[in-house]
């Protein structure tokens, strides 16, 4: 480990700067006809930078929420932490961000597809995750499949919901509190 201070913006601040390059682009020209490129010149920023902090071009709007799912994974992993609990704190704090925005604004983006097949990519992850939690919970297998697919779907739908109502306008957390609501014994 070294003494030396970072060159470079800093990580967050970098992360930010792409998302905002990238939802200003997405507005402008849609999401199909901005590259990679195009994202970190706007961001001023090197385009190899980009895959410091993402994967692929979709994960400019995927970034915060997949921090926070991974948070919500390892919570899962503590036996005195509730399911409830660890999805609850997936959404705790949540403020408007890229993916709100392009939630918003799917149909001027040109990303209405993209969303949704980055969707159901997250809520199967969250449904995976929880359905092991109930599982070592002792859970039977398919209840446990069938309740972690529809708290990954509660979670995801809050998101749609709050992002479509004006993101901000109400807590997310109140929004899945009130999903989870439907959601029997999680």
């Amino acid at each position: 480990m070294t003494d030396q201070p970072r060159v470079g913006r800093p990580r967050a601040s970098s992360r930010a700067t792409l998302a905002e390059a990238a939802c200003e682009l997405f507005l402008e020209r849609g999401y199909d006809a901005t590259s990679v490129s195009d994202i970190t010149r706007r961001a001023g920023v090197a385009r190899s930078s980009f895959f410091n902090y993402f994967a692929a071009k979709g994960g400019v709007l995927w970034g915060g929420f997949d921090e926070r799912a991974d948070a919500a994974a390892a919570a899962l992993l503590d036996p005195d932490q509730t399911v409830a609990g660890a999805l609850g704190a997936l959404v705790a704090g949540f403020e408007p961000d890229a993916l709100a925005l392009a939630i918003t604004h799917a149909d001027a983006m040109g990303i209405a597809n993209e969303l949704e097949r980055d969707r159901a990519v997250r809520q199967l992850r969250l449904q995976r995750e929880v359905a092991l939690r109930l599982q070592r919970d002792g859970v039977p297998s398919l209840t446990a499949e069938v309740r972690a697919g529809a708290s990954a779907a509660a979670v995801l739908a809050a998101v749609w919901h709050w992002a479509s109502a004006g993101p901000g306008s109400t807590p997310l957390s109140s929004v899945l509190d009130r999903a989870l609501a439907a959601v029997p014994s999680v």
